[in-house]
């Protein structure tokens, strides 16, 4: 015997799905409307595969796992940057029945929902996301080890949840108006390898970031850590780069 939450689970609802994509004929935008049935778990991944499968074969996004993991479906969502697979579709649609998704703005389009991040992985490797050795040969060397305390790992543990799903480049109004600005994905990432006990860059990478096109950069609006799925908080890793700049400049050693 089902019980009223199996019932309500169970009830659909008809929502109005608008995709805002660009048409290159035209050279603006335009929007196309679909409508979907949604249940109470429904996302709005799963809407967009509906609608692919049923409705427009030729709508285009990316995704994988679904399970809010790799960062591949993200979209704006009604005006927010957002993880598709992680987003019920019947709550943002609560008010009108009615959601828009389109590209984000942050990266270049490529077609319809999916955007280039070729950029975006370059500014990411160009902060050197791996541990830095003196000894070159201990970065290969399996018969040793370095040990962590709790309190070492937590310094950096925060900020190595990082999925690189680019919403918080999208969200921040610096990368989209720079070009040149590295965003706070790659200087949270920064901060993450600085604040590693195992690192031995630890100077080098702070003078590679102490420019305009990196921390400086960064006018803290705080909008990157608003909108990340991880919780990684790229805003405050900026700031404490600033501080750690600072003090390193009135010590002498910058």
């Amino acid at each position: 015997m089902s019980d009223a939450s199996d019932e309500g689970d169970m009830e659909e609802r008809t929502i109005r799905v608008v995709a805002k994509t660009f048409d290159y004929s035209k050279a603006r935008f335009m929007e196309k409307e679909y409508r979907v049935e949604a249940k109470r778990l429904t996302t709005v991944l799963d809407s967009l595969i509906q609608i692919k499968e049923n409705i427009d074969h030729k709508l285009s996004f990316r995704y994988s796992c679904r399970m809010g993991i790799c960062g591949s479906c993200a979209m704006v969502i009604n005006g927010k940057p957002s993880l598709a697979c992680e987003t019920n579709l019947l709550s943002v649609a609560a008010e009108h029945d009615t959601i828009e998704v389109a590209p984000m703005q942050g990266h270049p389009l490529l077609k319809d929902l999916v955007t280039d991040f070729d950029d975006f992985f370059q500014n990411h490797k160009s902060i050197k996301p791996w541990l830095i050795y003196k000894n070159e040969k201990d970065r290969y060397d399996n018969r040793t080890e370095t040990k962590q305390s709790d309190k070492e790992r937590d310094e950096y543990l925060p900020f190595s949840e990082c999925i690189k799903c680019g919403l918080c480049f999208d969200a921040c109004p610096v990368a989209n108006t720079n070009k040149e600005f590295l965003g706070p994905q790659a200087l949270a990432q920064a901060y993450r390898y600085y604040a590693d006990s195992r690192d031995d860059g630890k100077e080098d990478r702070l003078k590679e970031i102490d420019t305009l096109r990196g921390v400086w950069g960064c006018e803290f609006s705080g909008s990157c850590s608003k909108v990340c799925p991880k919780f990684v908080d790229p805003a405050l890793a900026i700031q404490i780069l600033k501080g750690e700049i600072a003090k390193k400049t009135l010590q002498g050693k910058m």
